[in-house]
């Protein structure tokens, strides 16, 4: 046809800007409790898509494709927020109401009109002259239709006129109409057969003669042009002709020439009302008042009517006449014709089928969105998620059994260690490893590099160092002692009774329990010593060819040995060379070929794996989080849509079910080709050889396996041998400066005795020639108080400070005693006064107890009593005392020499200051006689913790080395008891007497300061004599150090 009828587009709506931002900000901080401004970037985006879509878009591509956008970006939004309010406002399109809705729904079907409209618009203004013009608005017109259904499906009460269903409906029709009118001409283009194409215009006429009464109405409540109504009424009017003149075409070709001249009238007069219409339509169109149709629509339908007219009446005057003349058929009665077919061409296309397509996704673009995922998204995702992973993990599952199956029937089989064999068989020798075997080779890095750091020998060096070293101090802590006892027993020889110095024996027990105990783990650690060295010089020269290049040389030669020269003549065989060199052929293909299956079965290991690669990288990039979005009002699609992308994987599975068929094959092949390997090779004199060889071979490993296993055994007892001397080394060094300090302190211990002793030799000679005593001397007046500092106190004070333990130059006083009530002996205190004594008689020195301070010899033993002439009666019992001197006097034997009545003041001088520690110069000049001291205890009171017998004084350096008990000294008590004070201050030299005389008794040592201790009654008889004993405080520290 030369002309083309003129078609009808929808008009758009109009509408208002909208804020998404604000309530979306809002949703995404309640609904999902994030930051809104996270997502400011998506709400700009959103706004500005909805601004390009629906402001200042024509109705072309570009117009469709943001629309087809926005509305995706809406699909999206609305399964995210479906509580969202929005303020939408729209203008209807056919009659401009405002209408204004918070729904999506509404915006959503807003913007489907729109696309419908722009698709009905796109269909219209095509050239329907061109096929590819044609074919666009035939598609366009059934998509304006689709979107259209949508709209009456989905969206009820539309709250304007435009989208109501009556409206709706209508334009579906009149799209679908026109839609078939395309197709008819597209038909009638392509001269397609004259009842197919009446069966198209007879359907096109029918859903024109539909629409003409709806029109009429619509137009009475001023929805649709007044124009529409005159374009439907005559293009129903005009298809009408149409399918009555394509049907009296095809009757006159099936000779039904009274039919065809009834339907050619009919025809005519269809076709003469038609252009009428088209008459009256184009006297009165004016563009501007129906924009939706095109601006030549009245010329273009009243040229379409009139040629379709004069066509009519042309072939009804050529029919009549044909009739007349030739054929003189009875046309029927117009009633009595049968009805056209009608053929539906026009189907809508639907929503989801436009959306389905890669271009419409592509426009669409990323959802803005993505970040936010809905926790029921998330549930749905994370089910995928595992059916992933299940399928994953069985296609694992089986590609690890089959690598485990191959691997078990290779190493059954002993194919990989057996082949180098028959490999070394068929080229004729024994060779085909490395000379040193791999464990070999580790062991020699191994020693190597313990030998570089620390060498066996250096250690052994060591070692006997260390050995020599506490050997030496040993021995010389034994001579030490030994000397010292030597030298204590020497004395006590020379002066008899009067050497008071305890015996060695007791005090040092502690010490040669340890020098014995150090001695016997020394001689234990000797004899291990010897079995390492025994160890070492076995292994010696083996961890030496270990280290050095010539190991490669005995691997070697343990391999080579017994091939060259071994044949004997039977071996020689001449006959069977040409069979041995057969089977060498027959052995090298077989090898080949195993190592040909071998490397098929790596192969496809290495395939497999690299499936499995990527089946993981697939299932890990795999993300239906979009699919659930779209789906998520839909219940019950997980299952299907679920095995639907599951099947994505299946290619992967069917590639790994591949490979483990080719690898069974593949390890059967390899299992034949060994058997028959084996029966051919295995018992040849190749084979005999091979077996020879690696005999000596695990020989020569087994040889260095040993030499490495007894190397480490070495190097771990000579680890354990230094750390035991160094032990021992702190022992023996703690023991040496203990022994040093004992045998220090008994050496000035025994100076001072024997001086001590020499002096009561002199005061016991002078003794027998003395007077008898004199008269009792009046008493004496208090001393005067002791100054603070004198010359002779400053001396006497700095010799006691040089032998104090802390350095101190005045140790603390004991506390001032209570005063003296009692008069019982064993606890008769006396406060502290000016006492003038001589030895009691018949004084006795008991063996001292054991002392919870210090260590005493053995109780059994007794120092020698002083001769008869200088024993002295037993003191009477204490009576109270004043602080002064008593009246009373003891009563002495006849037969005692006459004792000097000064000689208490030889090492005190003036104790009347009254401090229990008063020390006497020790330049004495013999003063008058002063009357005896009274029974009891003169010289003041002791202390009641000071319970012990008193020894000689000794020097102070004693405390200072034996003050901490050493190491390893387990029997050594700790510091527990107190102390005595370790200075004292002498007295002042203010006593009106001259100093005393040189001392005649044989202790004298025993009045050179009074302690504290009240004088206790000894077992067996033996009694403290009463004239005031030494300060303990050096004797006490020797049970820190040694006595138990």
């Amino acid at each position: 046809m030369l002309h083309h009828s003129p078609m009808i587009s929808i008009p758009k709506k109009s509408t208002e800007d909208v804020d998404w931002t604000t309530p979306i900000r809002s949703a995404i901080s309640h609904s999902y409790g994030e930051d809104p401004d996270n997502y400011a970037t998506e709400c700009a985006n959103l706004q500005r898509c909805r601004q390009d879509a629906v402001k200042g878009a024509g109705s072309d591509m570009t117009a469709r494709d943001l629309l087809y956008k926005y509305f995706g970006q809406l699909e999206l939004l609305e399964l995210r927020f479906p509580e969202l309010r929005v303020n939408f406002p729209w203008r209807d399109a056919f009659t401009n109401k405002l209408i204004t809705q918070t729904s999506i729904a509404y915006e959503k079907a807003s913007i489907i009109f729109q696309i419908a409209a722009t698709h009905s618009a796109i269909a219209a203004y095509q050239n329907r002259a061109d096929p590819e013009g044609l074919k666009r608005a035939f598609h366009y017109f059934r998509t304006c239709a689709g979107m259209l259904t949508y709209i009456n499906d989905n969206f009820l009460h539309a709250p304007s006129t435009d989208l109501s269903r009556e409206v709706i409906k209508f334009l579906v029709g009149a799209i679908l109409a026109q839609a078939t009118e395309v197709f008819f001409e597209k038909c009638t283009d392509e001269k397609k057969g004259n009842a197919l194409v009446a069966k198209i215009a007879s359907q096109t006429a029918f859903m024109y003669n539909a629409l003409s009464e709806e029109v009429k109405e619509f137009m009475g409540k001023g929805i649709f042009d007044r124009n529409w109504v005159t374009i439907v009424q005559t293009k129903a009017k005009y298809f009408t002709s149409v399918a009555q003149y394509y049907r009296a075409l095809a009757d006159s070709a099936a000779s039904k020439h009274g039919d065809a001249l009834v339907r050619f009238t009919l025809a005519e007069a269809a076709a003469k009302e038609a252009n009428r219409s088209a008459t009256s339509f184009n006297s009165v169109f004016v563009t501007q008042m129906s924009p939706n149709l095109p601006p030549d629509a009245g010329p273009a339908l009243l040229d379409l009517t009139k040629a379709h007219l004069a066509l009519c009446t042309d072939k009804k005057s050529e029919a009549q006449r044909e009739n007349d003349l030739i054929y003189n058929a009875v046309p029927p009665a117009a009633e009595a014709l049968p009805p056209i077919d009608k053929a539906v061409v026009a189907t809508p296309v639907t929503i989801q089928e436009v959306y389905a397509t890669a271009d419409v996704q592509k426009v669409i673009g990323p959802d803005l969105f993505l970040r936010l995922i809905p926790l029921s998204v998330h549930e749905s995702a994370s089910v995928y998620s595992e059916e992933k992973a299940k399928l994953v993990r069985g296609e694992v599952e089986k590609a690890d059994d089959a690598d485990a199956e191959v691997k078990s029937a290779l190493d059954s089989l002993g194919v990989k260690q057996g082949l180098v064999r028959f490999k070394a068989i068929a080229e004729g020798g024994v060779g085909g490893e490395e000379e040193v075997p791999v464990e070999v080779r580790r062991w020699r890095e191994d020693i190597g590099l313990m030998e570089e750091r620390e060498a066996v020998e250096t250690l052994m060096v060591q070692l006997k160092r260390l050995k020599d070293l506490v050997k030496n101090e040993l021995d010389s802590v034994s001579r030490d002692l030994e000397t010292e006892s030597r030298e204590c027993e020497t004395m006590r020889v020379k002066y008899d009774h009067l050497w008071t110095q305890a015996p060695s024996a007791a005090l040092t027990k502690s010490l040669r329990q340890d020098l014995k105990s150090h001695l016997s783990a020394l001689e234990a650690a000797a004899q291990s010593d010897q079995q390492v060295d025994a160890l070492w010089d076995s292994v010696k020269g083996e961890v030496r060819l270990l280290l050095s290049p010539q190991v490669e040389d005995v691997f070697r030669a343990s391999t080579e040995q017994g091939g060259a020269g071994s044949e004997n003549l039977l071996d020689l065989d001449v006959t069977s060379e040409t069979q041995g060199e057969e089977e060498r052929a027959r052995v090298a293909q077989l090898v080949d070929e195993l190592e040909e299956r071998l490397g098929r079965l790596n192969k496809i290991a290495h395939e497999r794996g690299q499936v499995l690669k990527d089946l993981k990288d697939k299932v890990q990039a795999d993300d239906v989080s979009h699919l659930l979005l779209l789906n998520r009002r839909n219940s019950g699609v997980e299952t299907s849509l679920f095995a639907g992308e599951l099947e994505k994987f299946r290619p992967y599975q069917q590639r790994l079910t591949a490979t483990f068929h080719h690898e069974q094959i593949t390890l059967q092949e390899v299992s034949a080709l060994w058997r028959t390997l084996k029966d051919l090779a295995g018992r040849g004199p190749g084979a005999k050889k091979w077996e020879e060889r690696e005999k000596r071979k695990k020989d020569t490993i087994r040889r260095f396996s040993r030499a490495r296993d007894v190397y480490m055994e070495v190097r771990d007892g000579l680890a354990k041998g230094l750390q035991f001397y160094n032990e021992l080394t702190e022992l023996t060094t703690g023991l040496r400066r203990n022994a040093k300090s004992f045998v220090s302190e008994r050496t000035m211990e025994r100076e001072a005795l024997a001086a001590q002793a020499e002096a009561e030799r002199r005061k016991s000679q002078a003794a027998a020639t003395s007077p008898p005593p004199l008269a009792e001397k009046p008493r004496l007046p208090p001393p005067p108080p002791r100054p603070q500092s004198s010359s002779f106190a400053s001396g006497i004070d700095s010799s006691f400070a040089a032998m104090n333990l802390n350095g101190r130059r005045n140790g603390p006083t004991s506390p001032p005693p209570p005063p003296a009530t009692q008069s019982s002996w064993p606890s008769a205190p006396a406060p502290p006064s000016q006492q003038y004594s001589t030895p009691p008689p018949s004084q006795q020195y008991p063996s001292p107890p054991v002392s919870q301070q210090y260590s005493s010899p053995p109780a059994s033993q007794q120092y020698p009593p002083p001769s008869t002439s200088q024993q002295f009666p037993s003191p009477p019992p204490q009576p109270p005392r004043a602080p002064y001197p008593p009246q009373s006097q003891p009563s002495y034997q006849p037969s005692a020499p006459p004792a000097d009545p000064y000689s208490s003041l030889v090492m005190f001088g003036n104790s009347g200051s009254g401090s229990p520690f008063a020390q006497a110069p020790s330049a004495p000049t013999p003063p008058p006689h002063l009357p005896p001291p009274p029974q009891g205890n003169p010289l003041g009171q002791q202390h009641p913790r000071y319970s012990q017998p008193q020894q000689p004084a000794y020097s102070q350096p004693q405390q200072q080395t034996y003050a901490q008990p050493q190491q390893r000294q387990a029997p050594y008590p700790p510091p527990s008891q107190p102390m005595y004070n370790t200075t004292y201050a002498p007295p002042q030299s203010t006593s009106p007497f001259p100093p005393p005389p040189p001392p005649v008794s044989y202790q004298p040592q025993y009045g050179s300061s009074p302690t504290n201790a009240p004088a206790q009654q000894q077992p067996g008889g033996y009694q403290y004599q009463t004239f005031p004993p030494p300060p303990q405080q050096q004797y006490s520290q020797y049970p820190q150090g040694y006595g138990r």
